[in-house]
């Protein structure tokens, strides 16, 4: 069957926000007010500040306000890995700050268990699964690599399981799998429109005022207060936690600190018991391949496979565009390698293809900022990997703006920023060089080139 043929019915929209238990938008804000705690964004990063800061002072007057509606951009449509990596990565982690490498896988652990105790304790039902994932080799200079990253997690609290071809094989039956490396307890699965939505709630419940349809369009000090404008009005908040990632922060000097890129990603139909029993699964791990351009892949609650990644895109000058959500190019790729990694999937149609922005800095993780003399504070640049370190990046953004010295705060990784990217058109230029060195280097056997390799020595070694 050719590929293309499974796209042919996909609807051009995010799976997980096709849900008809999607919640009713909550009111923009209309006329002025004033607050303890004024949060931006309504992603998983103003979601988990709102939260944890009741949580912290139930007598805080926090409100949130979001420009379109909360959950409905990337924490609504990513992959659903929810991961204890706080720095993208062991090794991005270790390359950058090896002397407190330990310490921030613990305060990753303590993340994700924090996280899954919050979804439990408010009752979030959003299809969290704790069973890790897979990083598999599909090339045999791959296979490797999995031995050093299993020793390297080994050392600093990890527990992976090294695979080899055959046993890779009996847990997700795929003739390209060479090896695989299991990490059973750093990981979870979950439903991120669900996740978010639950935040809400959960926020809602405690008292948080949500605006939502409500866009800041400034930010100024106002005397003894920072003033956000909004269309139908003004908010004077004594804090401002700003959380919107991907769009441009409203300090102008965080800008050239991240970029959009775009990720695109395809859900098949459910597979049926036989369909599934010929991939195996049982043990539903989420999994990704170990290439530059890698694809993320995992099983939805009703047995749906997300398929997605591969490409990762850039736009000359950066702007976030909806228009840029659908790329059949992309979508036509995808669909080729899912039935070259799942040959007994023949015939299975995809139900859903749909992209969006995500940011991604110089260092390939979240770094944070504050201005107006420590009243606003930033935090940015998770590079796909914010469905867990969003609740991180609450905390140190909270920190931050209490002025309090925490384990958090005394990180080196919060107290530096990553090299900001330079003005177009060299802006896309570099990014345009990177990935296609990147794709030398997955078809030469993982050989860095010199552009590459001169990019490591400058922290800047992008691998995906």
């Amino acid at each position: 069957m050719d590929p293309l043929i499974s796209l042919r019915d996909a609807e051009p929209i995010p799976f997980w926000l096709d849900d008809p238990d999607r919640p009713r938008a909550a009111g923009a804000l209309v006329g002025a007010t004033r607050c303890d705690l004024l949060v931006v964004g309504g992603g998983y990063s103003g979601l988990w500040t709102a939260l944890i800061a009741k949580e912290r002072d139930p007598s805080a007057d926090v409100v949130l306000i979001e420009a379109q509606e909360v959950g409905g951009a990337a924490s609504g449509r990513n992959g659903g890995f929810c991961e204890a990596s706080l720095t993208h990565g062991l090794n991005n982690g270790l390359q950058r700050w090896p002397n407190e490498i330990g310490l921030l896988e613990q305060l990753g652990r303590e993340n994700l268990q924090a996280i899954e105790d919050t979804i439990e304790r408010h009752g979030i039902d959003c299809a969290w699964e704790r069973t890790g994932s897979l990083v598999v080799a599909t090339e045999p200079y791959q296979v490797a690599g999995l031995t050093e990253e299993a020793e390297s997690a080994a050392r600093y609290g990890g527990r992976p399981v090294l695979l080899d071809t055959d046993a890779v094989r009996a847990e997700i039956d795929s003739p390209t799998f060479l090896g695989g490396l299991w990490n059973k307890d750093d990981v979870a699965m979950v439903n991120p429109a669900r996740l978010a939505w639950g935040l809400k709630q959960a926020c809602l419940n405690l008292g948080v005022r949500i605006h939502e349809h409500t866009p800041a369009t400034e930010l100024t000090e106002a005397g003894s207060a920072i003033a956000v404008r909004t269309p139908y009005g003004r908010i004077d908040a004594a804090r401002v936690a700003l959380a919107t990632n991907a769009y441009p922060s409203l300090v102008r000097r965080h800008r050239p600190y991240t970029v959009p890129v775009y990720d695109y990603a395809l859900m098949t139909q459910p597979l049926t018991d036989a369909q599934l029993a010929s991939v195996g699964w049982r043990n539903r791990q989420g999994f990704a391949d170990s290439a530059n351009q890698f694809h993320y892949v995992r099983l939805s609650a009703d047995n749906r496979v997300l398929w997605g990644g591969y490409d990762a895109v850039h736009r000359y000058r950066g702007r976030v565009s909806a228009e840029r959500d659908q790329r059949p190019e992309t979508f036509a790729t995808l669909a080729r390698h899912f039935f070259q990694t799942f040959p007994q999937l023949e015939g299975v149609r995809f139900t859903h293809a749909w992209g969006g922005a995500i940011d991604t800095s110089t260092r390939f993780c979240v770094f944070f900022d504050t201005s107006h003399r420590g009243r606003v504070a930033y935090a940015a640049g998770y590079t796909g990997l914010g469905v867990g370190a969003t609740r991180f990046g609450a905390e140190v953004m909270l920190d931050l703006l209490a002025g309090d010295r925490t384990r958090r705060t005394a990180l080196e990784m919060v107290r530096s920023k990553p090299l900001p990217f330079p003005p177009e058109p060299v802006r896309s230029l570099g990014i345009g060089i990177t990935k296609w060195s990147l794709a030398r280097a997955d078809e030469n056997a993982g050989r860095r080139n010199l552009w590459l390799k001169t990019l490591d020595r400058f922290g800047l070694g992008f691998d995906s």
